[in-house]
C-alpha cells in the first residue's frame, strides 16, 4: 500500500508513503544523548484526517523573544522516533549554549508498543506515538504545551522543538506555558502543510480478452497502472493503485467484468 501526498489535511494508515512531492531532508546521525521524555501510544482509526508539515531540506524557524529570554521554535516533518531523536541531536548541536530544548512529537506510525514504550512488555501493535520532553524546565511547563500545540493545529508525523536561551528573568509556570506553547504555534502556523491521500496496490491476473475492460474500469477509478508482464499461460499479470476507499468497489467491478476469472494475489 501506498500513499499519495497532497496540500490539506493528511488521512494515516499502516501504508508506506508516496509523496508526490519529494521529500529532502538530509541524514543525521542518531542522538547519543538520552534526555528525560514521557511517551504514549495512541490508536488511531485509519479514517481519521490528518496533516503534516510539507517535507523541507532543513528546518522551519520563528523567533520570539519574552522578558529577555529568546524562544525558538522548530519544527520539521518526521515519522518516527529514531528520525526525531537525530533531529534533536542536531538541534542540540547548533545550539550548545542553550538553558533547554524541550519538545513535543507526534507520530502515525506503526510500531510496537514494547519498543515505542519501555513501560510496555505486552508487544501490542498500536497506530501513534507521542512523545515530549521539558529538558529540565518545570514539570508540563514546556514539553506538553508544544505537544498541545501540534495537536491543535491537527498535525501529525511533526516534530517540534523549542529551544530556550534564557534571560536572567523567571517566567513561573504560568509563563513558561505560555511561552513554549506560544512559540511553537508560530512556528507550526508558518509552515505549510500537505495531506496524505491513502492509496492500495492490487496485484492481478486475468486473461487477456478482458485486458481491455479492466484498463477502463482503472481509468474510471482514476487508478494508474503498472507492472504489466504476462505469464506462463499467457495471462495478463497487472497492478492497479487506486484510492483506498475505492478499493473494493473496484474489485468488485473487475470480478463482474472477468466473470469471476481475475485472481486477485
Amino acid at each position: 500500500m501506498v500513499h499519495k501526498l497532497l496540500l490539506g489535511v493528511m488521512i494515516p494508515s499502516l501504508m508506506m508513503y508516496h509523496f508526490l512531492i519529494r521529500r529532502s531532508t538530509a541524514f543525521l546521525y542518531p542522538s547519543s544523548h538520552h534526555h528525560y521524555h514521557s511517551s504514549k501510544t495512541v490508536l488511531r482509526a485509519s479514517s481519521d484526517a490528518l496533516k503534516t508539515l510539507a517535507p523541507i531540506s532543513g528546518f522551519y524557524e520563528e523567533e520570539e523573544i519574552i522578558k529577555k529570554s529568546r524562544f525558538i521554535g522548530i519544527a520539521v516533518p518526521c515519522t518516527s522516533w529514531d528520525d526525531a531523536k537525530a533531529y534533536l541531536e542536531k538541534v542540540r548541536a547548533e545550539h550548545p549554549k542553550s538553558r533547554h530544548v524541550a519538545f513535543g512529537f507526534i507520530s502515525s506510525s506503526t510500531s510496537s508498543s514494547n519498543s515505542e514504550n519501555s513501560d510496555d512488555d505486552d508487544g501490542i501493535t498500536v497506530v501513534g506515538t507521542e512523545r515530549c520532553s521539558d529538558d529540565g524546565e518545570p514539570t508540563g511547563t514546556a514539553g506538553q504545551p508544544i505537544l498541545n500545540a501540534i495537536k491543535s493545529e491537527d498535525l501529525s508525523d511533526t516534530l517540534c522543538i523549542v529551544v530556550r536561551y534564557f534571560g536572567g528573568i523567571k517566567l513561573g509556570a504560568g509563563g513558561l506555558i505560555r511561552a513554549y506553547g506560544n512559540a511553537a504555534r508560530l512556528v507550526l502556523r508558518s509552515a505549510p502543510t500537505v495531506i496524505h491521500i491513502p492509496t492500495v496496490r492490487l496485484r492481478l491476473v486475468i486473461n487477456t480478452q478482458y485486458s481491455g475492460s479492466v484498463y477502463a474500469l482503472a481509468a474510471r477509478f482514476n487508478g494508474v497502472t503498472s507492472g504489466e508482464s504476462y505469464n506462463d499461460q499467457g495471462e495478463l499479470e497487472v497492478v492497479i493503485e487506486v484510492e483506498e476507499e475505492s478499493e473494493e468497489l473496484l474489485k468488485k467491478e473487475i470480478v463482474d467484468a472477468t466473470r469471476g476469472g481475475a485472481i486477485f494475489q
